[in-house]
């Protein structure tokens, strides 16, 4: 979950945050593997000595992906001369911690790098509702936990930092418009950068058939935190009304509307389907019962991924210092409220694998 549309601040570029606290994303992204491992073993493959591009969309800090890079490196290698060159290429926004990644590329005991002398990483820093690489270049594309964020947020929330929990109708019915803009964009931009024959996979948030978010205790204590804090007197009630996570689920019907014609830029679907992930968090509490981790790893996972785009909505006179504090007393009033009460959050997502013809 890492494609936030804002540009970053000193306190949301906290060094190797996210690999550290992406347990959730790395989790939920296996059940989308298989997939990616199919589309290595079908995609058309270009002629050597041409490399076969892998585009990586929405890498933030880069842990998460070693998995999905790696399982994709073997299928393709059992097609490939193993000196045909692999460039895998990872996108992330501009202020994205790339530092992090390219330490975790060169460091990581899991990273592909080391299992291939002919893979080759290199990174592109602008948003992926742009096109960021040459037309017709791309042979095999993944995106893990990151379309979910859109491109800008479309308005204040009134009532909540996140969308999905608000009761005003005409901002929801805003976001949803967004979201289904920001879709198209990414497919259109991605059906640009696809050879004829080159395969995408998608994980991302998604809706339940009951039109449901997920994750109501983690976000219920993330907005508790939060007005804590404007009670305190720390945080302003007219920066609290600035913050915003601009993240949508998509339902199933939402995801496969561009396509009704068959196809859209190109694109067909060869695979789409929403589904209920395993709250991991959760799960090992059941085993533990240590309420206090439990609350500390779902607290981690928001300070890692959407506290640092709250961050940006402070008075930008207030100093990093300041986005410093935040990010800390959020994450522990966060922890606070959940260890009082654990519960089980439900996490849809779906996955979406895709062809150009």
């Amino acid at each position: 979950m890492s494609h936030s549309p804002m540009p970053s601040s000193p306190a949301a570029m906290e060094r190797g945050a996210y690999n550290r606290n992406s347990s959730v994303q790395e989790s939920g992204s296996a059940p989308a593997l298989p997939l990616f491992e199919s589309a290595a073993r079908a995609v058309d493959l270009p002629a050597p000595p041409a490399p076969i591009v892998i585009a990586d969309y929405g890498a933030s800090q880069g842990h998460n992906s070693f998995g999905p890079m790696a399982a994709a490196i073997r299928a393709l290698r059992e097609r490939t001369a193993p000196e045909q060159a692999i460039s895998i290429v990872h996108t992330d926004l501009p202020g994205n911690d790339f530092s992090a990644l390219f330490q975790a590329l060169a460091s990581d005991p899991q990273s592909y790098l080391r299992a291939d002398p002919y893979t080759f990483a290199s990174a592109v820093g602008r948003s992926f509702y742009e096109q960021l690489l040459p037309a017709a270049s791309v042979t095999l594309g993944w995106s893990s936990w990151a379309v979910q964020w859109l491109s800008r947020a479309p308005a204040a929330i009134p009532d909540h930092v996140q969308v999905a929990c608000s009761r005003d109708a005409a901002v929801k019915e805003q976001y949803l418009r967004q979201a289904a803009e920001d879709w198209r964009m990414f497919l259109r931009q991605r059906g640009r950068e696809l050879r004829s024959g080159g395969r995408l996979v998608i994980l991302t948030m998604a809706l339940t058939d009951q039109g449901d978010f997920g994750y109501r205790p983690v976000l219920a204590a993330l907005y508790g935190a939060l007005q804590t804090l404007v009670d305190a007197g720390f945080l302003k009630a007219e920066e609290l009304h600035r913050m915003a996570v601009p993240t949508v689920g998509r339902g199933k019907s939402q995801l496969l509307a561009p396509f009704q014609d068959g196809r859209f830029e190109g694109l067909e679907i060869e695979q789409a389907e929403v589904f209920l992930e395993p709250d991991a968090i959760w799960e090992r509490y059941e085993r533990d019962g240590d309420a206090s981790a439990f609350a500390a790893r779902w607290a981690g996972f928001c300070r890692a991924s959407v506290m640092p785009t709250l961050a940006l909505a402070l008075d930008g006179a207030s100093g990093a210092g300041r986005e410093a504090e935040f990010l800390d007393r959020v994450e522990h009033g966060m922890a606070r409220i959940l260890a009082e009460k654990p519960e089980k959050s439900v996490i849809p997502l779906a996955s979406i694998s895709l062809r150009k013809r």
